[in-house]
């Protein structure tokens, strides 16, 4: 199993910038992709951006150009710099990480979530 904390969260002003962080541990090794999504009031939870384990990286329209993922995989933690935030961004993140572990008789893939946290931007 894999344990995620997220971290960094909070009230901003429009045009502000924060840095989310999400902390995983248990059987790190069997992370494969990892991705932030966020859930605003009345809404559906929606993809942010996504990163393999590789580092390739995608990006919902809404957030590209103003949002960067990245991932320390020597430190098993994933990070969210957001910047010109918009009041429109306000939701409760999450960290999520898909994990894959197989051997020679078995396979087994999971997908695991962080509690939250939240981001309140102000206009």
């Amino acid at each position: 199993q894999v344990q995620l904390v997220e971290s960094g969260g909070g009230l901003v002003q429009a045009g502000g910038s924060l840095r989310l962080s999400c902390a995983a541990s248990g059987d790190t090794i069997c992370i494969s992709a990892m991705g932030w999504y966020r859930q605003a009031p009345g809404k559906e939870r929606e993809l942010v951006a996504g990163i393999t384990r590789g580092g390739s990286t995608n990006y919902a329209d809404s957030v590209k150009g103003r949002f960067t993922i990245s991932r320390d995989n020597a430190k098993n933690t994933l990070y969210l710099q957001m910047n010109s935030l918009k009041p429109e961004d306000t939701a409760v993140y999450y960290c999520n990480a898909d994990t894959v572990c197989s051997g020679s008789y078995y396979y087994r893939a999971d997908s695991y979530w962080g509690q939250g946290t939240q981001i309140t931007v102000s206009s």
